[in-house]
């Protein structure tokens, strides 16, 4: 490849996310190297706990490491993963499920001994060790990586799709791969209700959903129609899904599984029609 050549894929990729460094707060100063770690080296750096980042199209990593007088430590990690709604979902996947989640990016934590945030394409996280209260230093590196990390700070669109009524907050996620365990349904939300688990996986067209939908329907037996949904819309029975209904509306596929035994899986499917675009 001619410099010219890679000068324009680097370009059209768009712009490169700066490294870390430990210029944040007074007192921090670089304990080794400056870290960087691509699809083929992550593997050795996280110990083999690498297929959660891939899961979410990770492509790259820079780390730094940086430590004060005192002996504190902290591991700065920042990757960029395969786009903002998968950057957004890795946080939702790894965040700490028993404390709130802060404005930061489009979501983010500090806790006492480490601090995670989405923001565009990236996921930065701060390990800070010993085991004592770093919140303080956590925020002040996190106020100046979300600064000079590029791409917007806002949830995916997906999110506003899911009815608020009867909704588990902070609930709605992104599923990389196999939705509802399904290989059929390769990417999509997942909502958590009262009654039954809602979810919509869009696809490239309309006529992809449409063909996503077939597949579906012929996965369950004694399907039958389901109606005021739309065509080709199903209701089913299934040993691990339970009861669900299935629609599409243009290029997204959408229902509600694991409907609960008294509740009325057709009015939540109904709901989230009325909300998909």
């Amino acid at each position: 490849m001619t410099l010219v050549a890679v000068l324009f894929a680097a370009q059209a990729a768009g712009p490169v996310f700066p490294a870390p460094d430990c210029a944040a707060a007074p007192g921090w100063t670089q304990q080794g190297p400056d870290r960087t770690y691509d699809p083929e080296t992550l593997f050795d750096y996280m110990n083999g706990n690498s297929e959660g980042y891939f899961a979410y199209g990770f492509t790259l990593m820079k780390g730094v490491t940086c430590v004060n007088a005192a002996g504190d430590q902290l591991v700065i990690d920042v990757s960029e993963m395969g786009d903002p709604d998968r950057a957004w979902g890795f946080f939702v996947t790894n965040r700490d499920q028993r404390s709130p989640v802060e404005p930061i990016g489009s979501g983010g934590q500090v806790l006492p001994r480490r601090a995670t945030f989405a923001k565009g394409r990236h996921y930065a996280e701060i390990a800070a060790s010993p085991d004592k209260d770093h919140r303080e230093a956590l925020r002040a590196f996190v106020r100046v990586l979300e600064a000079r990390v590029p791409g917007e700070g806002r949830l995916p669109e997906a999110v506003a799709w899911f009815p608020r009524e009867g909704l588990d907050a902070g609930s709605v996620r992104l599923v990389p791969e196999s939705v509802l365990g399904l290989r059929v349904l390769k990417t999509g939300f997942v909502g958590q209700y009262a009654a039954g688990r809602a979810f919509v996986v869009p696809e490239a067209s309309p006529e992809a959903a449409a063909a996503t939908m077939e597949k579906l329907r012929g996965r369950f037996t004694g399907a039958s129609p389901a109606s005021g949904l739309g065509d080709g819309a199903f209701s089913a029975q299934d040993q691990y899904l339970g009861r669900l209904v299935v629609f599409r509306k243009g290029p997204r596929v959408a229902g509600v599984a694991n409907a609960a035994a008294d509740a009325d899986a057709t009015a939540l499917a109904k709901a989230l029609l009325g909300r998909l675009p």
